[in-house]
């Protein structure tokens, strides 16, 4: 399974067949079948030993301690590991630790007085957000080509007259401070879970 999770983390999802699993481990694919059924064997096991990597709350800890805890480690891993964010929805809670940090997290806001309908709520809208925020960064770091370098230096010169002036005044600010996409997701994460305080708890119709 880790064998696989690194194919997948150097060479995308496609890339893990089989036989290439196979070549990575020096067996022949058929070997493979003593300890899996079929491929869906695999893409569920490695599902779970990726979720195994999100740090996940106990029901004691404050909830919105917590889910910033959680938001947290799971952007991290999840950027190392982007391409398990499809596979994840789409495999289901399958694996153990897969429902264990689901189990955990839902156990962490109903200690805290959440309804479970409220729970969902907050359960969805936080992993929505870190979901978005991995997409988003990891399709950043692939716009490195030289076409996009040289068209994002051409900016500031585009955009240098009061036509564009809120552009030219983000530039200015970008220049002025170093930007920090850590921030930029702390900022999103803490609005939200500032609404979660205010709202979730609040009885359902």
């Amino acid at each position: 399974m880790r064998a696989a999770v690194d194919l997948a983390d150097q060479e995308g999802l496609d890339a893990l067949t089989m036989r290439r699993l196979g070549g990575e481990l020096g067996v022949e694919a058929m070997s493979l079948y003593k300890y899996v059924r079929n491929k869906d064997g695999i893409l569920d096991g490695i599902v779970d030993l990726v979720i195994a990597e999100i740090a996940i709350p106990s029901e004691s800890t404050d909830w919105k301690e917590a889910m910033r805890r959680r938001a947290l480690s799971a952007r991290h891993v999840l950027c190392r590991h982007s391409w398990a964010i499809g596979l994840l929805e789409a495999r289901g809670s399958t694996g153990p630790a897969v429902r264990q940090y689901l189990d955990a997290i839902l156990g962490n806001l109903r200690s805290a007085g959440f309804s479970t309908e409220n729970a969902v709520h907050a359960f969805w809208l936080l992993d929505c957000y870190v979901y978005g925020q991995v997409i988003q960064e990891t399709s950043l770091r692939l716009s490195t080509s030289a076409e996009t370098t040289e068209s994002a230096a051409s900016v500031p010169e585009q955009v240098s007259t009061n036509q564009y002036r809120h552009l030219v005044e983000i530039e200015e600010r970008a220049r002025q401070s170093e930007y920090s996409i850590d921030r930029e997701f702390e900022f999103g994460l803490d609005l939200i879970l500032d609404a979660l305080d205010r709202t979730a708890r609040q009885p359902t119709g």
